[in-house]
């Protein structure tokens, strides 16, 4: 258990991981402070029932320097998860939210000589890309995203650039080449670079989490860009068929959000994560038609899937992380996929407009160019 003396500063912390790393700290015995905008999609303006009244909740955004200033105040560590999601056409947002706001924290920290402990942010998958693959003949590769032509054939795979072999997936380790193919992607790699730089020129520890696919309550239903079971969860729960892209082969890393929360404290508590980067995946692929099953079999409905070939731009076939090097600090998954699932569907059925928020959201998709159909 933590002194009660040690404050947390938790940016996002009303959000859907932020909330749970709230609950994971105070049950550790940590005091924490949010600072959250409490702004749209995912809020209304308003501190969400789901937030622990033990935490302090200060509205403030991280991209101005006198929110930082004022929720820093006492402050022995901060875990920096607020971030710009998804993929958007406001390419600027990524680097004022993702990136602009490292530099703030740190240019307090330097200026009023802020006795800062340690640092903690937020990073992505998303760091990595396309992800590492093996070709037969040709070895490891990197590579690039599947063009709109390939995905209008309706050839799904990755291919060696040298040979056109179907390319077999490896799990990502942290010290692979980073190709980051979006806006969020590469404003999370910049981020880490400047966490890092920083925290050892001034002398803050620091330490970045490249999550993978968190699932479980609390997981916004406005927020459909990157998340299969929140539009799964809507077709159940409406009765429609279960529509997924492509064939439902891709494999993704799904992994707990309470679990996540954990990985934090890891983090904190422990000095050999210093300066580094982590992989916070559950280390296992599933199949998105596997599921989808599982989401049938939870709400208690036939499986009911519907494979129409929609598609979506620059979407990754197969996201797999190795988390070896998280499991080694003593971090360990406690959840099961069906836990995510079946704790998510008891949320998310206290919501009522969520057909519309999805189709709103698939409009979106598809007048940015970014969801297409054959």
């Amino acid at each position: 258990m933590a002194s009660a003396k040690q404050k947390i500063l938790v940016t996002g912390g009303a959000g859907f991981i932020g909330s749970h790393v709230v609950d994971a700290l105070l049950q550790a015995g940590y005091a924490v402070c949010v600072m959250d905008n409490l702004g749209p999609p995912t809020h209304d303006g308003a501190t969400p029932a789901w937030l622990s009244k033990e935490a302090e909740v200060l509205k403030g955004d991280v991209r101005a320097k006198e929110d930082w200033r004022k929720a820093l105040v006492g402050i022995d560590a901060v875990i920096h998860l607020a971030a710009y999601m998804d993929y958007h056409l406001d390419f600027s947002t990524y680097v004022k939210i993702n990136i602009e706001s490292i530099t703030l924290l740190f240019e307090l920290i330097v200026e009023e000589k802020l006795p800062i402990k340690k640092i903690i942010a937020a990073s992505s998958q998303s760091v990595y890309g396309e992800g590492k693959y093996s070709c037969a003949a040709h070895g490891n590769i990197y590579p690039s995203p599947r063009t709109p032509k390939q995905l209008s054939l309706e050839d799904w795979e990755q291919h060696c650039p040298v040979c056109a072999q179907v390319l077999a997936p490896l799990p990502e380790l942290e010290g692979d080449i980073l190709t980051p193919q979006t806006p969020y992607g590469i404003s999370k790699l910049a981020s880490e670079h400047l966490l890092f730089n920083l925290g050892q020129r001034y002398n803050v520890p620091a330490v970045a989490l490249r999550y993978s696919i968190a699932l479980g309550p609390r997981q916004s239903f406005r927020h459909f860009y990157s998340g299969a079971l929140r539009s799964f969860a809507v077709n159940v729960l409406n009765n429609d068929p279960i529509q997924m892209n492509e064939d439902g082969e891709q494999v993704k890393d799904f992994v707990d959000v309470r679990d996540v929360a954990q990985a934090h404290l890891v983090a904190l508590q422990n000095s050999e994560a210093d300066f580094e980067s982590f992989n916070v995946g559950s280390g296992r692929g599933t199949r998105i038609i596997d599921l989808a099953r599982i989401v049938a079999e939870e709400a208690k409905v036939d499986f009911n899937p519907s494979l129409n070939n929609r598609y979506r731009i620059g979407d990754s076939r197969y996201s797999l992380m190795d988390n070896t090097k998280l499991t080694r600090l003593g971090w360990k998954l406690e959840h099961s996929l069906s836990d995510s699932v079946r704790d998510y569907l008891a949320w998310v059925r206290q919501f009522s407009n969520l057909k519309e928020a999805l189709e709103k959201t698939y409009a979106q998709l598809k007048e940015e160019g970014v969801l297409k159909n054959l």
